[in-house]
């Protein structure tokens, strides 16, 4: 196997592990964020629009982590700087 194939594979490895472990944070962030939302809703209905407003606002920053994850994985699969290395560029 040649230099290129291993870093081209090593890399989309390295994104499908940077995606799955970024994205179950987040997931398990915003169900229980979701959870608890509910749950302060049910004990008082008459907050429920500054809840709600604070739940989309933390459930956008809990996202953008997933997010960052999956700008690193497609730099690591499209804009790999070992790539330009094995070349020679």
């Amino acid at each position: 196997m040649d230099d290129i194939s291993l870093i081209g594979m090593v890399s989309i490895i390295v994104a499908g592990f940077t995606i799955a472990i970024g994205s179950i944070g987040p997931a398990l962030g915003e169900g229980r964020a979701l959870s608890q939302a509910l749950n302060a809703m049910a004990q008082q209905p008459d907050e429920a629009d500054t809840i709600t407003r604070t739940l989309f606002v933390g459930l956008a920053m809990v996202e953008s982590t997933a997010i960052y994850c999956f700008v690193v994985a497609l730099i690591v699969i499209f804009a790999n700087p070992f790539w330009d290395y094995v070349i020679g560029v």
